[in-house]
């Protein structure tokens, strides 16, 4: 007898459909799964034999052979088991073939039948409504992350017992959810604020012009001085997350592996810290089949590179095309992927090997300086819209007495209406931030009054800036003026957007 039952894997963040086809025959007792098989895969036979075995039902004693379709792309994963279990059902009369009809499985078998969470599930799930299946049948811990997607039923099984029970009149009770509801009580609640940082005003103004036109940003400055404070502040600020943006980090989370089942989407923006001994691979993503890295889990959000300079050379010279394109093709003997990484780099390093440069305290030598500031290139660099000094608090700004700054909820309201600025101006454009106008939009959003472009010029000539910088000046002064309020970008945005690129000078 043979069945053909709809599933479903990954590749990149996009899910797609894999028929598992099933085929039971006289011959000598035998089990075959063909179509490209990880080692994962071929278990599944072991783990299917002694969960159909341990369920209560009758293992067949023919040739098997299970082929998984197309059978030219490789499969990886246990999320076949509970597919190839049902279609030996099926052939051995426990289900009647109509239950496959417009169904879609997937989970991983336990021994005794019952069934384990799986990665990927929203991807395969939105890749079987997209094919025409209208029921999908889940391991109840991925059950929630199914429902995400409207159009289809999504029935959650703990056993595979309920499958079989469900076609013979114990039906199982489908699973229901309000994608508003993980909105409901509006902004996340987050147990750092930016009043908890003393001083550092000009620090804080500067993150605040990079949460609202979502820039890249270096603070360089010394040990204590409340960078990597300011950095865990740096998501406070930032516009809560949409619908769809909460969609895309949720499809890269789940193909992961690395999102929480409590809570099936993603409601708060990453905010990812990799340590400097981190490897390319883990930056960039990767792996016989490519699975995503820190730039991608990091999308729609903030990567902080604390100590910089410790990084690997390569590992941060992999990240200029990123910046530019907003997502990495990964080419490895599993396939080609590619992952979104449009993310906020928030970076931060100490002026020299020690951090106290220029005082007293610092015994290094110009030639460990100029070893040390030569791990950041120059094209990085440039690819960093602003740089700010981040100077030792004053004993004032630290004492009980001093009045608390302003709370991360004000800072944010200023931001969320420069964005929706942004958005108003960007409406049917293919960017949503001032940071990745391209070239031509600049022309249009970025016409400078008449002492403001002579300024520009003036500092263009004396400060041998490159087209990109030039341009990265424009954008964050697009964004002053936007968080001004004002259409016309003046020649005080101008100024202040040319102050927050002098540090390559002074250091480099």
């Amino acid at each position: 007898m043979f069945i053909k039952i709809t599933s479903g894997a990954v590749l990149g963040v996009d899910g797609y459909i894999v028929d598992v086809e099933v085929d039971l025959a006289a011959g000598l007792p035998s089990f075959d799964i063909v179509g490209l098989p990880d080692s994962a895969v071929k278990e599944s036979r072991e783990r299917v034999r002694a969960a159909i075995r341990n369920a209560g039902f009758s293992f067949p004693v023919k040739r098997i052979t299970v082929n998984l379709a197309p059978a030219d792309t490789r499969k990886s994963g246990p999320a076949f088991d509970l597919p190839v279990a049902v279609g030996l059902l099926i052939c051995t009369g426990n289900l009647r073939p109509a239950c496959a009809d417009g169904a879609f499985f997937a989970g991983e078998l336990s021994l005794d039948g019952a069934l384990r969470p799986i990665s990927g599930v929203l991807p395969m799930v939105l890749a079987a409504k997209a094919s025409g299946a209208s029921v999908c049948f889940v391991p109840a811990d991925n059950a929630a992350e199914a429902a995400l997607v409207a159009g289809i039923t999504v029935y959650p099984v703990e056993h595979i017992t309920q499958i079989v029970g469900h076609f013979t009149g114990q039906p199982i009770s489908p699973i229901h959810v309000d994608i508003g509801q993980f909105f409901a009580g509006g902004t996340s609640h987050y147990s750092v604020d930016f009043a908890d940082v003393a001083g550092q005003t000009h620090v804080k103004r500067a993150l605040e012009i990079a949460a609202a036109g979502y820039h890249n940003v270096l603070m360089i400055g010394p040990p204590g001085a409340g960078k990597t404070m300011l950095a865990r502040r740096m998501p406070t600020i930032l516009p809560s997350l949409s619908i769809d943006e909460s969609m895309e980090i949720t499809k890269i989370y789940s193909i992961a592996g690395l999102l929480n089942q409590k809570d099936a989407l993603m409601t708060e923006r990453p905010f990812r810290t990799p340590h400097h001994t981190s490897s390319f691979t883990s930056l960039t993503g990767g792996g016989r089949i490519p699975m995503p890295g820190e730039i991608s889990l990091a999308h729609n959000g903030v990567l902080f590179l604390d100590e910089l300079p410790e990084f690997q050379k390569k590992a941060l010279e992999t990240m200029r095309q990123p910046l530019e394109d907003g997502q990495i093709t990964l080419a490895r003997v599993g396939g080609v992927c590619t992952y979104p990484s449009v993310f906020l780099l928030l970076a931060s390093m100490n002026p020299c090997p020690c951090g106290y440069r220029g005082t007293a305290k610092c015994k290094c030598t110009d030639a460990e300086v100029a070893k040390y500031l030569d791990k950041i290139s120059g094209p990085l660099l440039d690819r960093i819209d602003i740089q700010i000094e981040a100077t030792p608090v004053a004993y004032d700004e630290l004492s009980l007495k001093s009045p608390a700054g302003e709370t991360s909820a004000t800072v944010k309201g200023r931001v969320e209406e420069a964005r929706k600025i942004q958005a108003h101006r960007f409406a049917g454009e293919s960017v949503r931030f001032n940071a990745k106008m391209p070239a031509g939009l600049i022309t249009k959003h970025c016409q400078l009054e008449k002492d403001a472009s002579d300024m520009l010029k003036q500092v263009f000539n004396s400060m041998k800036l490159s087209a990109r910088a030039y341009h990265k000046i424009l954008k964050i002064a697009r964004t002053i003026a936007d968080l001004a309020g004002e259409d016309a970008i003046s020649a005080m945005h101008l100024a202040e957007a040319i102050s927050y690129r002098g540090l390559d000078r002074k250091y480099w």
